[in-house]
């Protein structure tokens, strides 16, 4: 891997291999956990919004179109701590993405009409997270999990911060907040002479003071904290899970192997006891998330309400079985993580999205650190942790059918 600073103070991380395609992503330190109450959901509007046309190019179809007459894919997300920004293409067009990312990130139009019309978008993908049991078990999850962390708010905002976006507000949230020096432009891919390259396309952006936010002592949980939604849905839904560690704290390794253990497709314990030994619910899993500051651990099923004590019930069991994990179940753990971090590696656009994200946190290298870590987990670290943050004060969410 190699690692350039820009003038501007660009990061940029690279990549190279023998693919027939480079991948590149502009990724901005830069989330929803960072919005006040007036501007929930700024965030994910202006990832929107830089689609929505340049200077150059007018209109979302023209943007779109230069990327897709090449067989190529472009798309974006949002979350609390970043906002990214990708194309993957056959290595030969590797500037023309980075001519309409840097446009894209350079010179965004937020046209009145065009800022009216995504309002109208964002709002249907807010209703359409409402209506999907599977999606809006998370944003209630969150919700509940999170006394103090911004992490509670939902990344898309709320329908009425959403309708009171307005251009000016929308501009200059963004040229204050999406800056140079708090950007990271990731590649992986069959490219030469990148950081040359990438200086001609990005170096013109001019650095601005960077933006921070205050560091938030989430409290620990001291009790069951439960909440249920009745809605029409001939399933319920149900998230059980925890506040867990940050990405950098040595146990967020431990959480992986945990995670491996209870959650791995077909062969995780939650899916063989609940869905393979006793036909409870047809999906079943496990979602850890390790952030900058925060982490969560949540295990999820979708089922009938009558048989959501006992699904809860046996979810328990299964921490509780943790604490005479054998050494067998230890290494089908890390072989698990191994394998699937090599086939998910030889995906360019994951790479690179990899590699923005642990430089994000702290350092890119720390990926090729990664599985030496995870594999000095123990058995005792193992039952150290599930005895001291799987225990009895968990959140539940349920989705209970009318």
């Amino acid at each position: 891997m190699q690692k350039y600073r820009l003038k501007n103070g660009i990061t940029v991380v690279f990549e190279r291999n023998s693919s027939k395609s480079v991948a590149v992503e502009v990724m901005f330190k830069f989330g929803s956990n960072f919005e006040n109450k007036k501007t929930l959901g700024l965030a994910h509007f202006l990832e929107h919004m830089l689609f929505e046309g340049t200077k150059k190019r007018k209109s979302s179809r023209e943007i779109a179109n230069e990327i897709e007459k090449y067989g190529g894919e472009f798309n974006a997300y949002t979350t609390g701590d970043r906002t990214a920004f990708f194309i993957k293409i056959i290595n030969k067009r590797f500037e023309t993405a980075l001519d309409i990312l840097s446009d894209m990130v350079a010179n965004p139009l937020f046209d009145e009409k065009i800022l009216e019309k995504e309002k109208q978008v964002v709002l249907k993908e807010i209703n359409m997270v409402t209506d999907d049991p599977r999606l809006h078990q998370w944003i209630l999850f969150q919700k509940i999990l999170f006394d103090r962390h911004p992490a509670k708010n939902p990344t898309y905002g709320s329908i009425e911060t959403v309708k009171a976006l307005d251009k000016e507000h929308v501009a200059s949230y963004y040229y204050s907040h999406y800056i140079p020096n708090n950007m990271i432009i990731s590649v992986s891919g069959n490219v030469s002479n990148v950081g040359k390259i990438i200086e001609e396309y990005f170096g013109k952006l001019k650095p601005r003071k960077l933006i921070t936010r205050p560091i938030v002592n989430e409290p620990p949980q001291a009790k069951i904290k439960k909440f249920v939604e009745k809605k029409k849905t001939l399933n319920s839904y149900m998230v059980l899970g925890y506040k867990t560690v940050s990405r950098l704290h040595k146990d967020s390794y431990v959480f992986d192997i945990i995670t491996a253990i209870l959650g791995r497709g077909q062969s995780g314990w939650v899916f063989d006891e609940i869905r393979n030994k006793r036909g409870l619910a047809y999906q079943v899993g496990v979602n850890s998330e390790m952030e900058s500051d925060y982490g969560m651990f949540a295990v999820y099923t979708g089922l009938d309400k009558k048989n959501i004590e006992k699904a809860k019930e046996i979810i328990l069991q299964q921490f509780r079985r943790l604490e005479t994990l054998t050494s067998k179940d230890l290494e089908e753990a890390k072989t698990y993580i191994e394998g699937n971090n090599a086939l998910q590696t030889e995906d360019n656009l994951h790479h690179a999205d990899n590699l923005a994200f642990w430089e994000s946190i702290k350092d890119a290298k720390l990926f090729y650190s990664y599985l030496q870590n995870v594999k000095k987990v123990t058995s005792e670290d193992v039952k150290r942790i599930a005895g001291k943050y799987l225990n009895q004060n968990y959140t539940l969410v349920v989705i209970e059918q009318k």
